[in-house]
């Protein structure tokens, strides 16, 4: 018998908010054969984890009946039952991305509801007598569907919702009289969910729009000709020719050209980055200047955008610990709501001898104030506001959960080569011995010209910085362990270590001390000879990277302690770490990284690890938060909860930024939510208010609180030098 376990992915219609995806998910788990439901309102997924031999049609049936029409995203699409096509024609929820909001199923109901409302006012004015029924058949256009859903949803498992309580509300006030205020209630709550789902599809375009930055077709370079192919095809290794203000079609490596390439649209960098032959470059990124040949380093599916936006998926399945708690707190507020609602309909006529008519219709009243929308939005809707506006600034979180914890940081520890320093050495001081800079660079970049060991890199690098000319060099020869020597313009040159230099010539004292101070600063020192002779010499470090020493001001600022931990030589990361002000621990193997943010942990600290290579995995699995720096390894991005796109120090304040920036909307919201619902319960038992005020105290907390969310969509971050 087999026991294995498949996983099937749904698109699902029409999900707003997380009281949406609360009913989903409530009813496909009712579903004989199934596992797990992990369900997405950002990206109207839902994925099913179930034994092979469930029924996958009555998934769709059961989820459609709820007014969220569903399918398979893949593989054959079941047969689409009577049930499940009847509420996909006539429910009131729709998938907004489809098109305009106009013309949604969603916003012609109300329209409908809203024209039907105004046609019962003027049959009223003018014909009194049937003014009663036409505002009958004006609450009947709007509160059919919202019935229909409400009992799909309490035969799904989901007795408690909003279109349950707006059904009773409904139907309660016109046994009362009141028909005229519940279909102009049924109207307010049509004209809430429209734009609920106006904010929630807004959302969700903002990060689906990365899709859109990657070009669908790019110019393969094929033999000696060019020709137009589609993007998503593009293999690894494949070349392929970018022209000035195209964008980049895949993430690859520049094999011919300089150009400019504007990131901006991946990693939110405002200026331009010159990058050359060797150097890396992301899909849907813009060479500005001159054509480039790139070779393909990852194929459409696995490139820098799908990655974010798979990150971003997944973080939205993720709930944070305040989404999880305000989920619980609602499946017994809810029940709550209508008990109160019945006992303020009934204690007061049966006790004190109150009329039933006023006191039925306030405990209506109070059902609608009740209405859960607002507080079970007020975090989600922050989180995937947050979460689409980090991504689009390059700082990808793994969920909400991440994005609440990263506010309780209280100390930042951080790998040095690639995360404090660019991982690439450069040549930061050139002394001439009898010659000028520019002799000695000649000379040394001469040698150099062909190799690719880093320190090699580092002086041609600069070579071509300060202009200096290349001239030919002959006999070139690797003298193992000690340097690399051949003949230059008629000169024997040899660039080599201070210890090999010292075995072949005598070294001056002042030019030793200088070597020494050198040493002192962390950089490693070559000397230059020309016929047996010093020419010059060279100091080499990985420097900071250029907001480093901002960075850490910026945490420093937020009372975030920091710490270095790397596996560099003690010399080097003390001097790296004096110049950026920070504490240093050096020498460290993977496993003492690891033990080390263990202790600090014992000692109270709330640790994120900041790091970008294999060896920083270990340590940015036991961290509170782990953050992958730059375009770090993919262990590290693997096993990080988070990651820094652009490689920036000053992101790392950005991102807890973030998320204090989110838990403070997330606490304006349930202010907001409680607030208005505490005030109009008030007003509603004293008598002030009714039920058309008490809806718009739902769907006006709702709109109010999706909107406070939305401005999450606007941050930027500090602003960057």
């Amino acid at each position: 018998m087999d026991t294995g376990t498949n996983s099937t992915r749904f698109r699902v219609e029409g999900m707003d908010c997380a009281a949406c995806a609360s009913k989903v998910d409530t009813a496909a788990r009712r579903i004989a054969g199934v596992e797990d439901v992990s369900v997405s309102v950002m990206n109207g997924t839902m994925t099913v984890r179930h034994a092979p031999g469930a029924d996958l049609e009555e998934i769709c049936t059961k989820v459609g009946n709820l007014g969220y029409p569903t399918a398979p995203i893949s593989g054959a699409a079941p047969k689409a039952p009577e049930a499940a096509a009847g509420v996909h024609m006539h429910g009131d929820h729709d998938h907004d991305d489809d098109g305009p909001w106009w013309r949604t199923r969603k916003a012609r109901l109300t329209l409908a509801c809203g024209g039907a409302l105004v046609a019962a006012y003027l049959v009223g004015r003018f014909l009194p007598e049937v003014g009663h029924w036409a505002f009958l058949v004006a609450l009947l256009v709007g509160l059919v569907p919202i019935a229909r859903r409400a009992v799909a949803g309490a035969m799904g498992g989901s007795p408690f919702s909003i279109e349950t309580l707006m059904s009773i509300a409904a139907i309660g006030a016109v046994i009362i009289g009141a028909t005229e205020e519940a279909a102009t209630v049924v109207l307010l709550f049509l004209v809430g969910e429209l734009l609920e789902g106006v904010a929630a599809s807004r959302a969700r375009a903002s990060i689906k729009g990365l899709a859109d930055l990657v070009p669908k077709t790019a110019l393969l370079v094929d033999g000696d000709g060019v020709r137009e192919v589609p993007a998503a095809g593009l293999e690894l290794k494949q070349v392929v020719l970018v022209r000035p203000g195209d964008r980049i079609p895949a993430d690859g490596e520049i094999v011919e050209g300089t150009s400019a390439i504007d990131e901006a649209p991946v990693t939110g960098e405002s200026v331009p980055k010159t990058k050359g032959p060797g150097d890396i470059v992301f899909a849907g990124t813009i060479n500005t200047d001159t054509a480039l040949r790139i070779k393909v380093t990852a194929k459409a599916s696995d490139n820098t955008i799908s990655r974010v936006i798979a990150l971003v998926e997944e973080a939205q399945e993720s709930k944070a610990p305040t989404e999880r708690f305000i989920d619980r707190f609602s499946k017994y507020y809810t029940p709550g709501v209508l008990l109160v609602g019945a006992l303020v309909a009934i204690l007061p006529p049966l006790v004190l001898g109150q009329a039933w008519g006023e006191w039925i219709y306030k405990g209506l009243a109070i059902l609608l104030i009740g209405c859960p929308c607002a507080l079970v939005i007020s975090t989600p809707a922050a989180i995937a506001a947050a979460l689409s506006a980090g991504a689009r600034r390059g700082l990808l979180l793994k969920g909400g959960a991440v994005l609440e914890q990263l506010r309780t940081i209280t100390l930042v520890a951080m790998d040095k080569t690639g995360t404090l320093t660019e991982g690439k050495p450069k040549v930061t001081d050139v002394v001439g011995v009898g010659r000028s800079e520019s002799q000695v660079l000649s000379l040394a970049a001469a040698l150099e010209t062909g190799s690719s060991h880093p320190l090699a890199l580092a002086i041609l690098a600069r070579a071509k910085a300060d202009k200096a000319p290349i001239p030919p060099a002959f006999d070139i020869t690797a003298v193992p362990g000690k340097g690399i020597t051949g003949s230059v313009g008629g000169e024997t040159a040899f660039l080599a270590s201070p210890k090999a230099a010292s075995e072949r010539v005598s070294v001056p004292d002042e030019l030793r001390t200088r070597i020494e101070a050198f040493n002192d600063e962390g950089k490693t020192v070559s000397v230059l000879l020309a016929n047996d002779q010093i020419a010059g010499i060279f100091a080499i470090r990985d420097e900071p990277r250029p907001d480093a020493k901002a960075g850490l001001a910026a945490l420093r600022e937020a009372g975030i302690d920091t710490v270095m931990l790397t596996g560099d030589n003690l010399r080097t990361a003390t001097a790296i770490g004096a110049t950026l002000g920070m504490d240093v621990r050096a020498g460290l193997l993977p496993e003492d990284k690891q033990r080390i943010v263990r202790e600090l942990q014992g000692q109270g600290k709330v640790v994120a690890k900041i790091g970008d290579g294999i060896n920083d995995a270990p340590a940015l699995a036991a961290a509170d938060i782990g953050i992958a720096m730059g375009g770090g390894t993919d262990v590290a991005l693997e096993t990080a909860d988070a990651a820094i796109l652009h490689g920036r120090v000053t992101d790392i304040a950005d991102m807890i930024g973030l998320s204090k920036a989110t838990m403070a909307n997330i606490g304006q919201n349930i202010t907001l939510a409680l607030g208005l619902k505490a005030v109009f319960l008030v007003t509603t038992i004293i008598g002030i208010t009714g039920l058309w005020p008490a809806i718009l105290a739902d769907t006006g907390a709702t709109v109010l609180v999706t909107a406070n969310a939305m401005r999450l969509l606007a941050w930027k971050g500090r602003p960057k030098a």
